[in-house]
Parts: C-alpha cells; structure tokens; sequence
C-alpha cells in the first residue's frame, strides 16, 4: 500500500549558532489513522506538527499546526459515533 499520509514535525537540535532555524523532520504513512497516532505522539512530546495528504490523493488535506488537536479530537469523535444511538 502507498503512503497516502504525511507529518511533519519539528526536531528539536541544541547548537550554538544564534537564532537557527528550526530543522523538520517529516514521516509518510499508509492511513489517515497511522498518521494521528504518530501526530499525537509528537504533540505530546511538545513538538510542532503539521499534517497532509500526498499528491495526487484527494480530498487533498492539509492540517495546519494550529488544527492539528481539531483533527485528533475528530479521531475520537469518530470512534465513539458507531456505538451512539439516537433513541429510536
């Protein structure tokens, strides 16, 4: 299977140079979900991360760092919604 998926995320280097510019490092991944648990893990670590799809898959999707915990909370929304029932 392809990768359809990416995260990039920042890597935290230590160095002596004043004001360098945040290196990233990005991983590909097979499915949506392999990719926000990665996604969750960098988070939780305190890192920023930003995801997507890759080219030429669509929907095209890209995940902006500042919607990154809206797409992770749709994850758990998603999970939850084939055991609810609406009372019929």
């Amino acid at each position: 299977m392809n990768p359809t998926w990416y995260v990039t995320f920042e890597v935290q280097r230590r160095g002596v140079l004043p004001r360098q510019r945040s290196p990233r490092e990005t991983k590909t991944f097979a499915t949506e979900q392999e990719a926000k648990l990665f996604a969750r893990a960098k988070r939780d670590e305190g890192l920023s991360v930003f995801a997507g799809t890759i080219n030429p898959h669509l929907p095209k999707r890209l995940i902006p760092s500042s919607g990154i915990s809206a797409w992770l909370a749709d994850e758990q929304d998603s999970a939850a919604a084939p055991g609810t029932s609406d009372g019929d």
